[in-house]
């Protein structure tokens, strides 16, 4: 993955984690346009991870049957469920330069992809949040869906708020409007600094990294996506909803007692890169390590 160009520079890449559960019905088809739109549009040598968190339909198999099929995509099995449990495992492991991720279903339009990961890879920001509630998004969805994702940010700000300097905020200053997008990306060497410092492996996630980014001073670059809710959605809002609110306490205890802020955190250094015709290299095997639990295909 991490290839060079004409003029012997190492290019700088990227690895897009897709988590799934229970998602052989659906997994072909997304991996398969996922792949399709990096090849055709995506400047920078990438990798696709498929993250199968201990999935019980034939998602596995799937899986590995499209790491045979397609270069530059992975598949890792574990055996304990949750997003963030899924993404801490790869991000941390991983030998990309930035890394992100998507969910299986591709509600959000693949178009904000390299406006999403373009200003970490040129050293001009360390984490980017795609908003389906920036006033430039476009979005299909239902109106509990709408009401429940506004009411969710606006707790969000107003809990972790009442702290000094504990706004989440863009680049521009302005707050991130939209916390649980599942359309994120970070530098990896930031990542592996905040990620021991990140407790929840579910949904709350997403949050708990964005807030001990803005915490530790982290530029948060944010963009405007085209989102259609995926009626096959399975997400439990109630709940996500109800673990967001225990998050947002315990992220607003450990503030108080400074637990979020992190030492050594890496700071940019802007390093602008041209983009470069790729070349296609033989998929690699992921290093297991000592975790016997794990299962990859490459």
């Amino acid at each position: 993955m991490n290839e060079t160009n004409a003029g012997g520079v190492r290019q700088r890449s990227v690895e897009i984690v897709v988590p799934v559960y229970n998602e052989a019905h659906v997994l072909a088809d997304s991996i398969g346009r996922l792949h399709a739109y990096l090849e055709e549009s995506f400047p920078f040598p990438f990798r696709i991870t498929i993250a199968d968190s201990a999935s019980t339909d034939a998602t596995w198999s799937a899986a590995t049957d499209l790491t045979l099929r397609l270069p530059h995509v992975h598949a890792l099995r574990l055996e304990e469920s949750g997003r963030g449990h899924a993404l801490k495992h790869v991000w941390n492991r991983s030998s990309a330069d930035v890394v992100a991720y998507l969910d299986v279903d591709l509600s959000t339009g693949l178009e904000a992809f390299l406006p999403l990961v373009a200003p970490l890879l040129s050293g001009h920001s360390d984490l980017a949040v795609g908003s389906r509630l920036h006033r430039r998004a476009t979005v299909v969805r239902g109106a509990r869906r709408e009401f429940v994702s506004r009411s969710y940010n606006l707790l969000l700000k107003a809990g972790l708020g009442a702290l000094h300097h504990s706004r989440l905020r863009s680049s521009g200053g302005t707050p991130v409007s939209d916390a649980q997008c599942a359309f994120k990306a970070v530098r990896t060497d930031v990542f592996r600094a905040l990620a021991p410092h990140i407790e929840d492996t579910a949904w709350f996630f997403d949050t708990e990294l964005l807030v001990l980014a803005q915490r530790n001073g982290l530029r948060v670059h944010e963009v405007p996506v085209d989102w259609t809710d995926d009626p096959d959605s399975r997400a439990d809002i109630v709940r996500t909803t109800v673990d967001g609110l225990k998050g947002m306490g315990r992220m607003l205890r450990s503030a108080l007692t400074g637990r979020t802020l992190v030492p050594a955190v890496p700071r940019r250094t802007s390093t602008p890169q041209v983009p470069a015709a790729r070349t296609t290299t033989p998929a690699a095997v992921l290093p297991t390590g000592a975790n016997t639990h794990l299962e990859y295909a490459s």
